[in-house]
């Protein structure tokens, strides 16, 4: 049976998801409240992991062994890396990577972990699909498919952004993304990121961001709502 695990960093990426869930259950494990239930007649984890790569990584592992989750989403907000993203975009993923993990200098390639087979982690293509399909529903034509790029750093400065764009060819920049992305591919667990753009990620971030946080995170809940929805179609089907 599919189970859906749902991440969101913050509050307002998860809030309108818990308020349509039915059912609900509440656990507590390591700081943070996985709410088990269902969602447009999926099974689902919807859990606020709080912001960062640690964070992140954190829950998807508790999802995994003690929720049995047999899908991911990570769902939340970012800042653009690309002209052609405006603020309400939205973004779901080919690939993760990291724009702050270098080890070059022991001549691995920048964004690369040691040990890892990938510098990149891959989305799961059917999810990816089920995510395009979904957001093209929210958002008509404001949706792309690429790269997303994570780092412990809300990116709010020109000459930054520059430099992760050099590094990592993404489309957006975020906090969570790749934590969870490794973590999943470690477990081979499925899994996509969806990010709607709450800002530009230069120097207009900080006014940005405040202003646009909520409408973002609303578009990409109601994004993960209808992915659960072709969840439960698929395995019914």
């Amino acid at each position: 049976m599919t189970k859906l695990g749902i991440i969101g960093a913050m509050q307002v990426e998860v809030e309108t998801l818990l308020g349509q869930m039915e059912n609900k259950t509440e656990r507590k494990k390591a700081g943070s409240t996985f709410y088990e239930g269902i969602l447009a007649g999926l099974s689902v984890v919807v859990v606020q992991c709080g912001v960062g790569k640690v964070n992140a990584a954190l829950c998807v592992q508790i999802l995994c062994d003690c929720f049995g989750v047999t899908h991911l989403v990570n769902t939340g907000i970012a800042g653009s890396l690309c002209a052609d993203l405006d603020i309400g975009d939205l973004v779901v993923s080919q690939d993760v990577m990291y724009h702050d993990f270098d080890c070059v200098n022991f001549g691995y390639p920048y964004g690369k972990v040691p040990g890892m087979d990938v510098i990149a982690f891959p989305a799961d293509e059917t999810l990816l699909a089920y995510a395009f399909a979904a957001a093209e529903r929210v958002n008509p034509g404001h949706t792309r498919v690429g790269r997303i790029a994570s780092g412990d750093q809300f990116v709010a400065d020109k000459a930054l952004k520059e430099r992760i764009i050099a590094h990592t060819q993404g489309l957006c920049t975020e906090m969570e993304g790749a934590a969870i992305a490794q973590t999943a591919y470690r477990n081979g667990i499925p899994f996509v990121i969806l990010r709607a753009i709450s800002d530009k990620a230069d120097d207009s971030a900080e006014m940005d961001y405040p202003t646009f946080e909520r409408i973002a995170a609303h578009r990409c809940a109601q994004v993960t709502q209808s992915l659960a929805r072709q969840l439960k179609e698929a395995e019914e089907a």
